[in-house]
């Protein structure tokens, strides 16, 4: 049994997790406790009691605690990684990737952690001073998805200990191995007792008891809109300050005059990897008609090469749906796309495997329409829809018409269009002849309209979230 971390101690709860490999049902990765509300409520108050020592250590102190973290991930990327591989179900190559980029999360806030900033600011008034700090909030509760089980913890836990805060740290229920090695590894970094708290459990039981308890100061939170809403009224009915990612329905622009093979790779990357299952995911192909036709065999063409397979095997390129609920629904919007009247164009398909798991084709709709279900709503899966523009200022506006706004791309080798769409973009992110899911641990995360609330992930952009700004008058 994998237990609780609270108040410095390792506490079995009430009830457990069976941790299934996606890419193989029979194999049980390991049991992993379910906090009561009662256990949550003591990370809380442990996590309370600790935020004033931690919140006055010294910055240095703080640095070397997440260097630590952050030195023992990298050392062990292979390992972590091939247990984020077995518990998520990404390939391989991208696990391991996924556990190095954890560790570069927190080396990079070990150095912010000694970065941070304040003001001296003119006197207006003679003989008083006016200074700027930034202090810790307070006590932090962080509630992370599935779908990336060690970056996604990483870029909310590493700031908040940063810049001094304690943290309640609640994984998704479906991928706690993750973040239990990941626990494992700061109970070990030399943090006070009650500085970091992990809690597992199901939502319902685990992140309500966090969202009714008043003495957490800050919710970070990153799932679907639906649960976003729920955390945002529960933070500011009690005036709790509240940051959320909730996901995007991204657009990948490719104009006539992109290099054909560029955008090629970039949708396929964007769509399919890691199973379509990002938030930054390429769902939205709108392609200029020039070029839609050589586009849309293209990408079958380098569709048909992909082979989806156990996640851990040699070669795979995409591994398996994260569990059957999953699977049931991206198998019920495709249904609903053939529905609507797009063409199943390629893909689609259960593939059986030697080893019984959750494996999806690959889909790639075409004569789709920006109205259909499948271009309005997140499926969260390999599951792509190409959209015919007639021109560059048609796609720009398919682009926009979205209620998210996290990530768009565009492929072209104009500079006149690449750069009007960078300040017409209606997103947090905009990239250019690149896939529109990848993002650096030192840039700032995040979208707008229905895609992200609150301050930014990220980079030296995350002290936004993590600090509170305090102005000081001295009369000299």
């Amino acid at each position: 049994m994998h237990a609780n971390y609270i108040a410095g101690q390792w506490l079995e709860g009430a009830g457990a997790t069976r941790n299934i490999n996606p890419s193989d049902v029979s194999d049980v990765i390991g049991e992993y406790a379910h906090a009561a509300p009662e256990q949550v409520a003591q990370a809380v108050e442990s996590a309370r009691e600790a935020a004033g020592e931690w919140g006055h250590a010294t910055a240095t102190r703080r640095a070397e605690c997440l260097d630590a973290i952050g030195a023992e991930l990298q050392r062990r990327k292979d390992e972590l990684g091939r247990l984020l591989a077995r518990e998520e179900g990404k390939t391989l190559p991208e696990a391991v990737g996924e556990a190095a980029r954890a560790a570069a999360i927190f080396r990079f806030f070990a150095g912010e952690a000694l970065r941070v900033r304040g003001e001296r600011l003119p006197q207006a008034r003679a003989g008083v001073d006016v200074e700027v700090t930034r202090e810790p909030v307070g006590v932090v509760g962080l509630i992370t998805p599935w779908n990336f089980p060690l970056a996604i913890p990483a870029w909310k836990i590493a700031p908040a200990l940063a810049y001094g805060n304690a943290v309640v740290f609640k994984p998704a229920d479906l991928v706690p191995g993750c973040a239990w090695a990941l626990a494992e590894i700061i109970s070990r970094a030399g943090l006070p007792a009650g500085v970091f708290n992990l809690v597992m459990g199901r939502g319902s039981v685990v992140g309500q008891a966090m969202l009714d308890d008043p003495r957490i100061d800050a919710l970070s939170f990153t799932g679907s809109v639906a649960t976003g809403r729920q955390v945002a009224q529960s933070a500011v009915r009690r005036f709790a300050k509240v940051q959320m990612e909730m996901g995007g329905k991204n657009p990948l622009v490719v104009l006539d005059d992109a290099d054909l093979g560029q955008a090629v790779e970039c949708a396929i990357q964007g769509s399919f990897f890691s199973t379509g299952q990002r938030c930054t995911a390429s769902s939205r192909l709108i392609v200029q008609r020039g070029i839609h036709d050589r586009f849309v065999a293209a990408m079958k063409e380098r569709m048909a090469a992909l082979r989806v397979d156990d996640a851990l095997r040699p070669g795979t390129d995409i591994g398996p749906v994260v569990d059957a609920r999953q699977l049931q629904q991206d198998e019920e919007y495709i249904r609903i796309g053939r529905q609507e009247g797009a063409t199943l164009a390629l893909g689609g398909r259960r593939v059986t495997r030697e080893k019984d798991g959750h494996y999806l084709e690959p889909a790639l709709f075409t004569d789709c329409r920006n109205d259909m279900r499948i271009c309005r709503e997140e499926i969260f899966g390999p599951v792509a829809a190409v959209i015919a523009a007639a021109d560059y200022e048609e796609a720009l506006a398919l682009a926009n018409d979205t209620e998210f706004g996290l990530s768009a791309g565009i492929c072209t080798t104009s500079l006149k269009h690449a750069t009007h769409f960078k300040r017409h973009a209606q997103a947090g992110m905009v990239m250019v002849n690149c896939p529109t899911a990848g993002v650096d641990p030192h840039a700032p995360f995040g979208g707008r309209k229905g895609s992200s609330y609150g301050p930014r992930e990220q980079g030296a952009y995350a002290a936004e979230f993590y600090t509170t700004v305090k102005t000081a008058y001295t009369v000299a």
